[in-house]
C-alpha cells in the first residue's frame, strides 16, 4: 500500500491492526521477546530481509548493543568473565546499565529512523528487562516501567513478537550456541545462561503476564500452535506483521 495514500483510511483490519489514519511520515518500530534460545534474531533477520526486498527502509539493532556505548555495556552485561574483573554486578546497576544502553539506542537509532519513516526491527526492548530483571532478578515490574517512563520517554513498540517456545529447548539451545561462540571466536555472552532454571522460570511467567496485560501489542508465538519450523515460524510472523500492521502488506 503507498503509504501516503494510507493516511486517508482510518479503518482497523483484524484485531489490533495498527490505525493507518495516523500520520505516515513516522515509522513502525516492532521489537521480538523471548528468551534466548527462542530464535527471535533469526526471524527478525528473515523479516528484515522480507520488508527490505518490498522497498521498505529496515532498520535492525539489538539490545544491549548496537552503538559504540552499547557495545561496552554489552560486554559488561553479558560476558560471563566481566564479574571476574569487576566483582559481582548487583540486580540495580544490572538494570540501570540496561537503561542507559537503550536510551543511547533510542536517541541514536531508534527514534532518528523512526522520524524518517524507516521499520525499525529490535532484538529486546523494555519487555526483556522487565522479565529479566523485573521477573528474574525480583525486582518487579513497577520499578521498570517507572524507569521506562522516565528515561525512554514512554516509546512503546507498534508490534511486539514474543516467541516463547518450551523452556527446556530455548535454555539447550542459547547453551548450545554460546559454547560455539566461544570456541569459535572467543566470545563468551553466557553471564545469563549460568543461572539455574528457576531463574529462566520466573523469566518465562513474566513474559506471560506481559503478553496478558497488553494483548494489543504483544503477539505470543508458541511452538505447539502452529509450524514450529524455522521456515514455519517466519510465515506466521510475516502473516501477523500483515494483519497487525496492513500498511506493511504486499498485497
Amino acid at each position: 500500500m503507498d503509504r501516503d495514500k494510507a493516511t486517508a483510511i482510518d479503518t482497523l483490519q483484524g484485531p489490533g491492526a495498527i490505525d493507518l489514519g495516523r500520520s505516515m511520515a513516522r515509522g513502525y518500530f516492532i521489537t521480538f521477546e523471548g528468551l534466548d534460545g527462542s530464535g527471535k534474531t533469526t526471524q527478525l533477520r528473515r523479516l528484515a530481509e522480507s520488508l527490505t526486498t518490498k522497498g521498505h527502509e529496515v532498520v535492525t539493532l539489538r539490545q544491549p548493543g548496537s552503538t559504540a556505548l552499547g557495545n561496552r555495556l554489552r560486554a559488561v552485561l553479558l560476558d560471563s568473565r566481566s564479574e571476574t574483573a569487576l566483582g559481582p554486578l548487583s540486580p540495580m546497576a544490572e538494570m540501570a546499565l540496561m537503561f542507559a544502553d537503550r536510551a543511547q539506542a533510542i536517541a541514536e537509532i531508534i527514534e532518528p529512523a523512526l522520524a524518517r519513516g524507516a521499520i525499525v526491527l529490535c532484538d529486546r526492548f523494555t519487555d526483556s528487562t522487565e522479565a529479566y530483571q523485573g521477573g528474574g532478578r525480583g525486582l518487579g515490574s513497577e520499578r521498570v516501567l517507572d524507569l521506562h517512563r522516565a528515561i525512554c520517554n514512554d516509546l512503546r513498540p507498534d508490534l511486539t513478537i514474543l516467541l516463547l517456545p518450551s523452556l527446556t529447548a530455548s535454555l539447550v539451545r542459547a547453551r548450545r550456541r554460546n559454547r560455539r561462540s566461544v570456541q569459535r571466536d572467543g566470545k563468551d555472552e553466557n553471564r545469563f545462561e549460568q543461572e539455574p532454571d528457576e531463574f529462566y522460570i520466573r523469566i518465562h511467567n513474566a513474559y506471560e503476564t506481559i503478553a496478558a496485560r497488553e494483548p494489543q501489542r504483544v503477539v505470543v508465538l508458541r511452538d505447539e500452535e502452529g509450524d514450529s519450523s524455522i521456515d514455519g515460524i517466519e510465515l506466521r510472523i510475516r502473516a501477523l506483521v500483515w494483519d497487525r500492521i496492513p500498511a506493511l502488506s504486499p498485497s
